[in-house]
């Protein structure tokens, strides 16, 4: 395993941000390589304790000459949105210099090509552009990254399913949604749209997989999760040929929950004020049942607002501040049929 420092210029003089990454040589230049990156939102971390908890998992593999395909590791992908703090609260989803969100604004390329991508920009977009330039030619690009409450999920490119069903049951996730569009730059999107419209011979979707890993809420920083988590990636990378683990079985059929994003319920809060819910991640819910209850004039009679499901469906995640505005989103409820508030791209800045 090789260890190298990436530097990022600052703003000014004096001023620059610093990750490390670790690269395993693969003994197969044929096998598939792997390109894994944790906490691009700086302050979601289950996805850096499970790549330290897979790290020694990769150093015993590779002692053991069982690592077929090259794998490049970035365990804290942001080091800038690592350093905000505003008022002792931490600031690691949007770059506080240009507003941008850190999952947001990096460059579509037309091709897999590296020499597309810009030369020059703010920190953010350095940041950015080094991340591609080090993911890209991989055949797997895993981003992880948590939610507020949730249980584990994937994002999936619909050109990569059902194709990549293997890894979704390989990793235990509990939901799969299939996305089609981007039009905001996501890391993901970054990673899959150069693949779109060149030869199958370059392409190569059956070896190819890009996805978002939400692994469950902010708060499950815990270790027994970590090592679950860690587990989970290396049987994906076992079962796609970059590890040799003849120890391990092939991946069950996937049986989890699998649905487009335009079938998901945001849930907009008519009010603003603190929530009761009535659910929690996992839930099935009918068309009708009562989710929260937002507060907005305690104390008086009629100062709470009931929120209701409109269409039967599996409760993904919710937020983990019980306060809210009008207007932002409480949860989001993979229905059973399309939304009528429908959205394509992101879901959420």
């Amino acid at each position: 395993m090789q260890k190298s420092i990436e530097r990022i210029a600052g703003d000014s003089e004096g001023v620059s941000y610093e990750f490390p990454v670790f690269c395993f040589n693969g003994a197969d230049k044929a096998a598939p390589s792997a390109y894994l990156q944790a906490a691009l939102h700086a302050g979601e971390l289950p996805g850096v304790v499970a790549i330290d908890a897979l790290m020694p998992m990769l150093t015993k593999a590779e002692s053991e000459g069982r690592i077929k395909g090259a794998i490049t590791i970035v365990p804290w992908a942001n080091p800038i949105g690592r350093a905000q703090y505003h008022f002792g609260e931490h600031q690691g989803r949007f770059h506080l210099g240009t507003r941008t969100n850190f999952n947001r604004g990096f460059p579509l390329l037309a091709a897999p090509d590296t020499a597309l991508l810009p030369a020059h920009g703010t920190p953010d977009q350095q940041l950015k552009t080094r991340l591609l330039q080090l993911s890209l030619g991989h055949d797997i690009v895993i981003d992880l990254h948590c939610d507020d409450e949730g249980l584990a999920y994937l994002y999936i490119h619909t050109s990569l399913w059902p194709a990549m069903a293997d890894c979704a049951a390989a990793m235990g996730v509990d939901a799969v949604v299939l996305w089609s569009e981007d039009s905001d730059g996501t890391f993901e999107g970054a990673s899959i749209m150069p693949y779109q419209n060149v030869p199958a011979d370059v392409a190569r979707f059956d070896r190819r997989v890009a996805t978002t890993v939400e692994y469950r809420g902010i708060l499950d920083v815990d270790g027994a999760l970590a090592i679950s988590d860690a587990e989970g990636l290396y049987r994906l990378l076992v079962a796609r040929g970059v590890i040799a683990d003849p120890a391990l079985c092939a991946p069950n059929p996937f049986t989890g929950t699998v649905a487009p994003l335009e079938n998901i319920d945001m849930m907009p809060a008519p009010r603003a004020g603190a929530i009761l819910y009535d659910v929690k991640p996992g839930d099935r819910v009918a068309k009708g049942t009562r989710l929260a209850t937002i507060i907005h004039a305690p104390g008086q009679a009629d100062g709470r607002t009931e929120v209701f499901a409109p269409q039967a469906g599996l409760i993904l995640t919710r937020r983990s501040r019980r306060i809210i505005r009008a207007g932002e989103d409480l949860l989001k409820l993979v229905g059973d049929r399309k939304s009528a508030d429908a959205r394509s791209g992101t879901l959420e800045d």
